[in-house]
């Protein structure tokens, strides 16, 4: 059996076509993998999903992901993974590196590929963390996403709710029902 593990990180990757863009890959390559997808972090080790699949590997099924950061982000899980699919007797493709080869010149690749990416996602992380540090140096820096309604619109918008459901109102401003309800809320000071 063919297994395709597709992972995103983000809701905004689950609406958008990263699933799909994974899939399609797998399926261009394996036309009869079952597809497998979940959302969780790349620094989850916990992924309900993936250690399902794990378990249900048999000797001879294959593994097949896009990209080695989908599979794992540590070197050390990465390893621990490959080493126990390989003594299951699975095979692991990874598309854009290929077939990982039970052997010593396998092993001493996969472990250099695994490390650099690993230090990739350390570099972000740091470099994220840097910007944020000088961000939050700087006049007027507020943390999180801007507000997309002003206070004027939110009034106008809780105004309108005396007379018109909260369906009524998200439909006549294009302010969603859960930020309108948010928004009573912390008027009533609840």
């Amino acid at each position: 059996m063919i297994y395709g593990y597709c992972r995103v990180s983000t809701k905004g990757q689950v609406d958008g076509n990263s699933y799909e863009q994974q899939a399609q890959e797998i399926l261009g390559r394996y036309d009869n993998a079952e597809i497998l997808k979940e959302q969780f972090t790349g620094t989850t080790t916990n992924r309900p999903v993936f250690a399902d699949l794990v378990s249900k590997l048999q000797k001879d099924d294959m593994l097949v992901v896009t990209k080695l950061d989908r599979f794992c982000r540590s070197t050390k899980e990465g390893l621990m993974m490959i080493e126990l699919l390989q003594e299951k007797g699975v095979k692991i493709h990874i598309l854009n590196m290929g077939l990982i080869e039970d052997t010593p010149m396998g092993r001493l690749i996969v472990t250099n590929l695994l490390a650099f990416a690993e230090f990739e996602r350390n570099m972000i992380v740091e470099r994220t963390q840097s910007g944020k540090a000088i961000a939050k140096t700087k006049a007027g820096f507020k943390e999180g996403r801007p507000k997309k309604f002003t206070p004027t619109q939110i009034k106008m918008a809780l105004e309108l709710l005396e007379n018109h459901s909260y369906t009524e109102v998200a439909a006549m401003t294009n302010i969603s029902k859960a930020t309108l309800v948010r928004a009573m809320q912390k008027s009533r000071g609840i």
